[in-house]
């Protein structure tokens, strides 16, 4: 693995880049909302297999950039990881986002179809409206990072992680740590409030529907956090959709399921005749 960071939109962004660099395809990990590129740790040294791997630290998450001057609309980040990709000279790729990874994946699709051969959507966020208007004027308030931390704090990273898998016995110190470092960095906690602040609402179905993009959704029959029932919907919405549901798989398929959700990949993105 090799970590490195550009400067892109004003911010530093963090990306790893695994696999074979001759591979005839790329693909694109995005992780979740609280989550880093560690969250792929379990999928990539299978995908690394046969693709040429890049994995994004979403700002603010991860070792990107905790700005208060960038602008964390999902539009304006998805942008920001296609020049990222244009700096880097990945001109053609595949995108696999998880949980709001997915959603700006989707977006990612939506602005620059061109690019992008397939997409692949793990326990992808849709469907969520913009916050109320409440909470984005609680946003601008000097003590409202101080309540993010609060509120955060309240379940932990283990009450989290609780909450995103079926099978509780693969939460490991290793997995609590790798989630708990970047709260370390106090500055997220003003980064989330701005998020928080700037994020729309996810792609209405109109959208949706004009996304040409092949996809495939892969969902844990269990998740709490996103449910099938939002899988089986985005499947009807998207024209070229294939969802397949994982059993005895919560909402952190990429961890959970990395042998089956790498299976699927490979399978969808047809590495025989890429």
């Amino acid at each position: 693995m090799e970590g490195k960071k550009e400067f892109i939109n004003g911010i530093h962004i963090y990306y790893e880049e695994y696999g074979n660099f001759r591979a005839a395809h790329t693909i694109v990990l995005l992780h979740g909302f609280l989550s880093s590129s560690f969250s792929f740790r379990m999928l990539v040294p299978y995908l690394s297999r046969d693709f040429h791997v890049i994995s994004v630290d979403l700002p603010p998450f991860g070792f990107s950039d905790k700005s208060k001057t960038f602008h964390y609309s999902y539009k304006n980040i998805a942008a920001t990881v296609l020049k990222l990709l244009d700096k880097i000279n990945i001109q053609k790729f595949s995108v696999a986002g998880h949980s709001m990874g997915g959603q700006i994946a989707l977006n990612m699709m939506s602005q620059a179809p061109e690019k992008i051969v397939k997409g692949i959507l793990l326990s992808s966020s849709s469907y969520y409206a913009r916050a109320k208007r409440h909470h984005i004027l609680a946003s601008y308030l000097p003590f409202f990072p101080a309540f993010v931390k609060y509120y955060l704090g309240k379940t932990g990273v283990i009450g989290n992680l609780n909450s995103v898998v079926y099978d509780k016995s693969i939460i490991d110190e290793t997995m609590i740590q790798g989630y708990a470092n970047q709260f370390e960095d106090p500055r997220i906690f003003s980064a989330l409030a701005l998020l928080l602040r700037h994020r729309e609402g996810d792609l209405p179905k109109e959208a949706l529907q004009n996304i040409q993009t092949p996809c495939l959704l892969v969902w844990g029959e269990h998740d709490k956090i996103v449910p099938v029932a939002i899988g089986k919907k985005l499947s009807e919405d998207l024209p070229h959709a294939k969802l397949v549901i994982l059993k005895q798989t919560g909402h952190l398929v990429p961890e959970e399921q990395y042998q089956d959700v790498y299976q699927e990949i490979r399978s969808f993105l047809n590495v025989e005749t890429y």
